[in-house]
Order: structure tokens, then C-alpha cells, then sequence
């Protein structure tokens, strides 16, 4: 870490199309804040706070921009898209695509509104931790999140009220788990409020799963871009028949989803896992290519962020268990088949391999947000109150696209390279690393101008000691 003399170059940049969100003297924060976002190792309020050293403010007034200013955070979005939109390499595009994911943002302790022991698959354990739920937008130039929301933990007592209210019965037998094994109670609380939403679509109201925000977001989405029609890729955990059916019958939306190897395929001759049907399409193939006869997995290549990709690819249109109809591709990566497939379906029946992998393979890019983002700050918060949680999320995505945005301008560019006199180019981790730079060359022409004034080492030097090492 080092201390800032002034806000970084690209916080001066684009801080304008941010001034209508805040009042003038949280705009002032707000810029200290993503400028401690982008140059900061810590994210905290107060490791944050201590950047500053040309002009002292209590912490306090930074803590504010998080739990008192009253900026709007749909303003705030609109904000960061407006500067997208503004570039044509980040503006949204036709050809491009949407994708759901969620990530856990882990902390040690309990001590955070809202917080709650969630499954790691990362460690194979239970750990603290908020999920964050985001739409991200993605095409061959650029990506970024769209529209993103943090999850709450179900209220128990309320579920159990909403739910005997509608008259749905509950067993007597499962009543000692309240007491004996909570976990138990919640888990079947969960399985009954599911199961009877199709007899009580009030019951939806009770609690917002992660699927239910994820539908949030996509309604709000289509709500804001009603001429933009683009494609929606999940993975495997969002690919249930209930949400589908919301994409595809209720925004009427094209989907590509994930399915693992134990979901089943009907088919005439009866019922199969997805396992067992490639396993049987991958003999055929094999069979076939030894006899000259065409192939059943057929060579598919694709575009994707610049670079050209290869698969095998079986596509047609199949009955899957539990969905309606879905067009199913089943991929390898490996000619001859030696690695394991995936297995992706879609609503749109007509639609072939090239197109339904391209959009699949742009998935990839909000599970590469979710780890930059935790670089630029998305889980190093230190913040009890869920609303300035929520804010310091949205913070982080501001910087995050600040950052895309900066790729593609060449106003901007021109700046730095005056100073810095360097070749700009490459990810957003890069051009957090030039913005550090670029505020680091104003702290010597701070201390080159000082020195010039007669100031001495010891004058120069005070206020940057107290901010790396403070009393």
C-alpha cells in the first residue's frame, strides 16, 4: 500500500457520470472509496480512510457513504451502465449473452446481519459466508455484471406462519426437529414451501431462494432492455424444470442449461441416464469412424473472446426427464472422445451445436468476475449493517467496470501514456496494476514539487509515515 495524493486518473474520469447519484459531499466519498477499491491491498473502511494524506477526514464520514447516504442504488447502476454504454467495445451488443451464477462471500464469524452457514464446494465444508446472486453480461470484446443481488436466509418462524395460513398441513412427526436439529427443520420447511407453490403461488412471497432472484433479475432485466433479446446460460445448480419453464414461458427468453451425467433422457426404448446414453453414442461413433460411415459426434468450432475452440459435438432434440422437449448437445473436447462430456440443453429446438456451445462457453466469464471482483474488494468488507453490505457490493461492480470500460478508451488512454509513457492493454487485474502505477507517479511529483518549494524530508515525509503507520 501506499498513500494517495489525488484521486486516481480514471476515478477523475469517469467520477462525473456519478455526480446526480450522491449529494456533493458523498460524491467526495464515493470517489475516495473506489479509489481505495482500485489501489488499496486493504479493502476496509479504514485501511481505505488512511490512503489520503493531503487532506485528513475522520473515518467516519467514509462509514457514512455505507450506512447514512441516502444514494439510490438503482441510480447507482444506471450510473455504471451509462459509462458503459458509452464506449462501443463495452456497449451492450445483439450478439450478446447473459448468464446466471451465484458466489459465496466468506467470512469468519457470524457477526454480519443476514449472514449464514452455506455449503463450500470449493472446501468440501460449511462456512460463514453472504451469496451474492448476478446477472453478468458477456460478448467477445467485453463482460461485466449487469444486475446482481445479495441472498437472505430464510425466516423460519414466518415460513412456518405463511405456510399455516394457506392451510398447508404440516406433519406432527417433524415438529421436535425445531429443538433436536434445526438444519432438519429448515430442510423440510424449504422441500413443503416448494412442493406447494404450484397449489399456492401467494406462498412465493415468503422467501426469495436464489432461483426466485435469479427470476428477479432477469424480469428486471427484460423490464429495462424490452428490444434487446439476448441468451440466458446457467450451470447445472440453476438448471431446474421450474425455473426453465419461468424463462421460457414467462419472459420468453432463450436458455442454455447445464445437465450433469446423472440426469435421464427418455427414450423409445425406456429410460437412461445421460451417463449411460453418451456412453452408448460414444460406441456408435466409434464404430462408425472404423467403418467409414459418418460420425456421430461431428467436428463444431467456435468463436469465443478472440480465440478459435474445438469440440465434438452430438446435437438433436430429445425428451429429458422432467423438462419439456430440449434440444441436447452433448460435447468433447478430445477427437476421440477420451475425455468427459458436458451435456447443455436449450429451449430453442432449432438452434445448432456451434450456437448453443458459444453461448454455454460465455458462462465462463461471471465465475471470472466473481474471483477479480474478490480481488477488487467483493468480500473484504468488515460491514455488520446488510444495506451498507449491499452497498460496498455495488461499489466494488463500479469499479470492476470502470476498469472494463477503461480498455476501450481511447481518451483515457492517451492520458495515462503521457504519463506513464507504457503500452495499455489487457484485463481488468492489469489495469488496476496501472492505475497504481499512475497514482504512484503522482506521489513523487507530490514530493518532487515539495522538495522544489523547500520543503524538507522530514515536512514530505510526516503525514505519508502516519498513513502507512498509524498511531
Amino acid at each position: 500500500m501506499f498513500p494517495l495524493v489525488e484521486f486516481p486518473e480514471l476515478v477523475k474520469h469517469y467520477a462525473p457520470f456519478f455526480a446526480d447519484v450522491f449529494t456533493a459531499d458523498a460524491f467526495i466519498e464515493f470517489q475516495r472509496y473506489i479509489s481505495g477499491l482500485l489501489v488499496s491491498e486493504n479493502k476496509t473502511i479504514d485501511g481505505i480512510n488512511r490512503l489520503f494524506v493531503t487532506e485528513s477526514r475522520n473515518q467516519s464520514s467514509l462509514n457514512r457513504l455505507l450506512t447514512q447516504s441516502p444514494f439510490d442504488l438503482d441510480a447507482l447502476n444506471q450510473a455504471r451502465m451509462n459509462v458503459l454504454n458509452s464506449k462501443p467495445g463495452t456497449r451492450l451488443k445483439r450478439d450478446g449473452v447473459l448468464s446466471i451464477d451465484d458466489t459465496l462471500l466468506i467470512h469468519y464469524g457470524q457477526d454480519f446481519e443476514q449472514i449464514a452457514k452455506l455449503y463450500d464446494h470449493v472446501s468440501s465444508s460449511y462456512v460463514w459466508a453472504h451469496d451474492l446472486v448476478t446477472l453478468h453480461y458477456s460478448d467477445n470484446e467485453t463482460d461485466y455484471p449487469a444486475v446482481f443481488q445479495l441472498w437472505k436466509p430464510v425466516e423460519l418462524k414466518k415460513l412456518e406462519a405463511g405456510l399455516r395460513s394457506a392451510q398447508v398441513s404440516l406433519k406432527t412427526s417433524k415438529e421436535a426437529l425445531k429443538e433436536t436439529d434445526p438444519r432438519k427443520w429448515r430442510s423440510y420447511l424449504l422441500g413443503v414451501w416448494q412442493r406447494q407453490q404450484k397449489k399456492h403461488p401467494d406462498l412465493q412471497a415468503l422467501y426469495d431462494s436464489k432461483l426466485i432472484i435469479a427470476q428477479q433479475l432477469l424480469q428486471a432485466w427484460c423490464r429495462d432492455h424490452p428490444d434487446l433479446h439476448l441468451p440466458v446460460a446457467f450451470d447445472s445448480w440453476f438448471t431446474q424444470p421450474a425455473f426453465c419453464r419461468f424463462v421460457d414461458q414467462t419472459l420468453h427468453m432463450a436458455y442454455v442449461g447445464t445437465l450433469s451425467e446423472t440426469d435421464k433422457i427418455n427414450l423409445q426404448s425406456g429410460q437412461i441416464t445421460l451417463r449411460e446414453f453418451a456412453k452408448r453414442l460414444k460406441e456408435e461413433h466409434l464404430a462408425a469412424i472404423k467403418n467409414g460411415s459418418r460420425p456421430v459426434f461431428e467436428k463444431n468450432t467456435i468463436h469465443f473472446k478472440g480465440k478459435t475452440e474445438i469440440y465434438y459435438s452430438y446435437c438433436k432434440t430429445h425428451q429429458i426427464h422432467g423438462f419439456s422437449k430440449q434440444r441436447l448437445v452433448i460435447n468433447y473436447t478430445q477427437a476421440d472422445l477420451s475425455d468427459n462430456p458436458t451435456f447443455f440443453i436449450s429451449n430453442r429446438l432449432y438452434w445448432q451445436a456451434n450456437g448453443i456451445t458459444r453461448i454455454r462457453r460465455h458462462r465462463w466469464p461471471v465465475e471470472v468476475y466473481h474471483e477479480e471482483g474478490k480481488a477488487e474488494g467483493l468480500d473484504q468488507y468488515q460491514l455488520r449493517d446488510f444495506d451498507a453490505i449491499q452497498r460496498h457490493v455495488a461499489l466494488v461492480a463500479v469499479v470492476y467496470s470502470l476498469l472494463r470500460a477503461a480498455q476501450h478508451d481511447p481518451d483515457l488512454h492517451i492520458k495515462l501514456q503521457r504519463q506513464l509513457k507504457i503500452t495499455l492493454d489487457g484485463s481488468p487485474a492489469a489495469w488496476r496494476r496501472v492505475t497504481q502505477a499512475q497514482s504512484l507517479w503522482c506521489l513523487v511529483l507530490f514530493l518532487s514539487a515539495g522538495l522544489t518549494q523547500g520543503q524538507s524530508v522530514q515536512q514530505l515525509m510526516d503525514p505519508l509515515v502516519h498513513a502507512m503507520c498509524p498511531t
